[in-house]
């Protein structure tokens, strides 16, 4: 009986955990595939352009990637409208974390636009010390 309380409340929390993650419009998750693992503790920040073209960015939010890899509830929806968005990954302090020495990239910067802000964006980071992958995800 003990067992199956423990199963519930962890399928429960697991549950909870996805709606929390599905309720920010913007998503992401990285990937480290040089470990085979979530990029743990890679600190995030989201900025928004002011004036398209203008390279003037306004910080939106911050936050740093979980155990799974991923920023929970990175934005809300109320901060959430169309325009040019930019997520910058700190994978120098990612890297430094895990000493490793030999890297490329101090930090990646991926630029995307947000045509309709009542969609759900995820922008997932593919990475390792000499390369990164992303795509828009689902």
């Amino acid at each position: 009986m003990i067992r199956l309380k423990n199963i519930a409340a962890h399928l429960d929390s697991k549950e909870t955990q996805q709606q929390k993650v599905m309720s920010s419009p913007l998503t992401t998750h990285v990937l480290d595939t040089s470990a085979g693992s979530p990029a743990r503790q890679l600190p995030v920040k989201v900025f928004y352009e002011n004036i398209p073209a203008s390279n003037t960015w306004t910080l939106v939010a911050i936050g740093a990637t979980n155990g799974d890899g991923r920023v929970p509830n990175l934005l809300t929806q109320e901060k959430f409208k169309p325009g040019h968005y930019k997520i910058m990954f700190d994978t120098e302090t990612y890297f430094k974390s895990l000493d490793i020495k030999e890297y490329f990239y101090p930090y990646v910067e991926i630029i995307f636009i947000i045509k309709d802000s009542s969609q759900h964006y995820h922008v997932p980071l593919l990475l390792s010390p000499f390369g990164y992958s992303t795509y828009r995800g689902s």
